[in-house]
């Protein structure tokens, strides 16, 4: 009988389907639980139940959601499961007390651990105690970059389960270079976003002041100083983010140089109209979906050297890691990409091929089905927490 996994996440879990879908083609039956919509996983074949928190605060809800996930299990009844994000990382081994296996991917340490906000100090070590007691019950916990790794064994957060790491979700290569073959024409999509001729910095991301979207404008406005041709384009939600969504009054003070173009389904598109991908996160990311993306893209890279970035990027060989917070150093970053267009390029490129090797969906989805058959058996999986996603080093 086919091993039966559970995948339990968040709002983007829809994001995850490439990465289920795999795991369909290599034997294993898939349901899975999140706070998103149902349709993208009805539409791929795979059975999805949704249950509702609150990823703002801590509260009532918070117990609701690990009741509704403990009913979910009952009826599903998987062999193993698996959980993303922040919460279901912490609801599913506390509902469940060890009932069912449960492998947990600590894909960035979110707000709480990024955040100098008083409210997040103050939230830190309840999250803290958490994690230590999510632990007693979890049978494995997967680190997406090494910092977070590094981070757990210090901490002793891991209690007696086993730790690896694999690099992301994995990235569909096949399927984004389809898809880049398929899109709109340069000149239409500039025409279209009334960029015309412009340099483009493009940065796909929340809108919010944890993605550094703020230090973003400061130097979009130091970088159209000296180039005032260039044009920043956001792309990605902001009405939905909450309490931590950047006030549009902000944006619209740095117009017409940084055009907001909310959500869109054509990222492959814009990477191909982009001069350089900008993502001035403050945020412990895990490894962000949007650099390898922009790798695949072959765009030169100007991230804020945080956890997960830098597992993408090598600084002055792909691309160029400046501090959080810091919009002087950014803009600096950026110009002297734009100045350079010959070596950006040759960035650029580099990134094709560590993308392929480290990230690629099929290699990722291969150890995670290793990992769920190993615990299974009674295996305990190597702790990988020194390793690449196969050992080796980046130059």
């Amino acid at each position: 009988m086919a091993l039966h996994l559970l995948c339990v996440g968040g709002e983007d879990h829809a994001l995850r389907i490439p990465f289920l879908t795999a795991l369909q083609n290599r034997g294993l039956r898939v349901s899975a639980a999140g706070t998103g919509a149902v349709s993208p996983f009805t539409k791929n074949g795979i059975e999805y139940d949704r249950y509702q928190f609150d990823r703002f605060g801590m509260g009532f809800s918070d117990r609701a959601a690990m009741g509704q996930l403990s009913k979910f299990v009952n009826r599903v009844r998987p062999d193993i499961i698996q959980t993303f994000d922040t919460k279901p990382n912490l609801f599913a081994p506390l509902a469940l007390r060890g009932a069912v296996p449960v492998v947990r991917t600590i894909n960035g340490m979110g707000w709480v651990f990024s955040s100098t906000e008083l409210k997040a100090l103050a939230y830190r070590p309840i999250y803290l105690a958490m994690q230590r007691l999510a632990a007693c019950w979890t049978a494995a916990t997967v680190f997406q970059n090494k910092a977070d790794s590094g981070f757990f064994h210090r901490y002793r957060l891991l209690g007696k389960s086993s730790s690896s790491v694999i690099g992301s979700s994995g990235i569909d290569v096949d399927a984004f270079q389809t898809a880049r073959t398929r899109m709109t024409a340069g000149s239409e999509l500039r025409a279209q976003l009334g960029l015309n001729d412009a340099e483009i910095v493009l940065t796909v991301s929340r809108l919010t002041v944890q993605k550094g979207i703020p230090t973003l404008l400061e130097a979009a406005k130091l970088v159209h100083e000296v180039r005032p041709k260039v044009r920043f384009l956001l792309v990605g939600p902001r009405e939905s983010e909450g309490p931590f969504a950047v006030d549009q009054a902000l944006i619209d003070r740095h117009a017409p140089y940084v055009v907001a173009t909310g959500a869109r389904s054509d990222v492959p598109a814009l990477l191909g109209i982009a001069d350089v991908f900008a993502f001035p996160t403050e945020y412990r990311e895990g490894i962000p979906r949007v650099l390898l993306e922009a790798g695949l893209a072959g765009v030169p890279i100007v991230a804020s050297r945080m956890p997960g970035c830098d597992d993408v990027v090598v600084d002055n060989w792909n691309g160029h890691l400046v501090p959080p917070r810091d919009p002087r150093a950014l803009a600096l970053a950026i110009l002297e990409l734009l100045e350079d267009p010959a070596r950006a390029r040759t960035m650029g490129r580099r990134s094709i091929d560590l993308v392929r090797r480290e990230f690629d969906l099929n290699v990722v989805a291969d150890r995670y089905a290793a990992l769920y058959r190993q615990l299974l058996s009674g295996g305990a999986p190597n702790d990988g927490r020194a390793t690449r996603q196969n050992g080796s080093e980046i130059p």
